[in-house]
């Protein structure tokens, strides 16, 4: 199959006041400092010295990975959905100001796509049953939505969707068809999911913003849906379906000017002005940078052309800030988390290899007892942030041929 990103189911901390939750507990975080120790000459012989707490190491990807897929299994919906923190209202946690309104097409997709890139196909894997119930519950809501427009038949005013654009279910939508277009083992089946796949590439096409964007008003980094919806359009373009070539040069377009400065250099955080910006993307370095990277890199011939651009983010990777999520985690890091390392994979060298042990390090200690990862602000749902990590903590797993940037397979 095909990767996704993008992809995709996440820093804004840094330019605006919002207040940080308390997170939930992680495993492996450091014990508390001790207090200041007396000098040799004032100890008290009768006190023993506590000897210091071991750090709990890391969990291996694959351990993450396998405790995230049991979680979102166990908590998938009967409908076959995911909504912001499992299937059912009841796995809404007490003292978490959680939407309870049924399950939405954005996280069911996030959920379906991290199954998928994990081995589980709907005709392959332990979740099997778990992926084509997610597929069947999407495709019966792009099959009931209407032509026109770029939303679906879902619920309306989910976190995810406030985070990252209000259209966020559409182009989730149509990358998780991308791929599973043609992997159905089922010509009826098959043909079903073409047709869906059809529907939301020309609502994605027609609703294009003049300036090659998907930054429609009202998200907080629809950004990174952009991001979602080119690399979509680039998925279904692979498996055959037809993609207006206009389409993807204007986006193309539009990330190539947004990386130009007032001096005409290219930066990203700690330049002389940093990204140029829009109200929509906020000016916020990691999901702008998450965004050039992986719209820039997706090729060989991709990369040779945007050499200046890629560099402006590449170069700035070695920052601790872009790993730390520049002070606050929540779901918008996790994915441009999971845009940088599926771009940085792609090119290999010591860029990839540098940013995927700090990431994988980071996500494993992040990750709660329960097989979760939980945004710390925000998007703080389990769903869309567990599928993410688990995108994230996939990517080196999958294999690519040298073809121009075309997956051999995706995990």
């Amino acid at each position: 199959m095909k990767s996704i990103w993008i992809g995709a189911f996440a820093v804004a901390a840094l330019l605006v006041g919002w207040s940080v939750l308390q997170p939930d507990p992680v495993r492996g975080s450091e014990p508390p400092k001790e207090h200041e120790l007396l000098l040799p000459s004032k100890q008290d012989p009768n006190v023993v010295k506590p000897e210091k707490e071991p750090e709990v190491p890391p969990r291996k990807p694959a351990e993450s990975i396998a405790m995230g897929l049991d979680w979102l299994v166990s908590v998938q919906g009967n409908d076959g959905g995911w909504g912001q923190d499992g299937g059912h209202n009841a796995d809404v946690r007490e003292g978490e100001n959680l939407e309870s309104s049924g399950n939405d097409v954005a996280n069911t997709a996030v959920a379906v796509l991290a199954l998928i890139r994990s081995g589980h196909t709907p005709t392959d894997g332990k979740y099997k049953e778990a992926v084509q119930g997610g597929l069947n519950f999407i495709m019966e809501r792009v099959e009931a939505s209407p032509d026109e427009g770029l939303a679906l038949l879902t619920v309306k005013g989910t976190q995810i969707q406030r985070k990252l654009g209000p259209h966020i279910d559409t182009f989730l939508t149509s990358m998780v068809l991308s791929e599973v277009d043609g992997e159905m083992n089922d010509t009826k089946r098959d043909q079903r999911v073409r047709l869906a796949l059809q529907k939301t590439v020309n609502k994605i096409e027609a609703n294009q913003q003049e300036d090659g964007s998907w930054n429609i008003a009202g998200g907080w980094a629809p950004i990174l849906g952009t991001s979602i919806a080119s690399r979509s359009l680039f998925e279904a373009k692979q498996k055959g379906v037809d993609v207006d070539e206009v389409v993807l040069a204007r986006v193309d377009d539009y990330t190539k000017k947004s990386t130009e400065t007032a001096e005409g250099s290219a930066t990203l955080a700690g330049g002389r002005g940093g990204f140029a910006s829009s109200p929509a993307d906020a000016g916020i370095a990691l999901y702008k940078g998450a965004q050039v990277l992986e719209q820039l890199s997706r090729s060989k011939g991709d990369r040779e052309a945007n050499k200046s651009e890629i560099a402006a983010v590449t170069g700035e990777l070695s920052n601790a800030r872009f790993v730390d999520g520049f002070g606050s985690i929540g779901g918008e890091e996790f994915f441009s988390y999971l845009n940088i390392s599926d771009s940085l994979q792609r090119a290999g060298g010591k860029e990839w290899d540098e940013w995927n042990g700090k990431v994988q390090t980071k996500l494993a200690r992040l990750q709660n007892e329960d097989g979760t990862w939980a945004g710390h602000h925000c998007i703080t749902g389990r769903v869309a942030v567990t599928s993410a990590a688990i995108l994230t903590l996939a990517v080196d797993q999958r294999e690519r041929d040298n073809i121009d940037g075309v997956a051999a397979t995706d995990g």
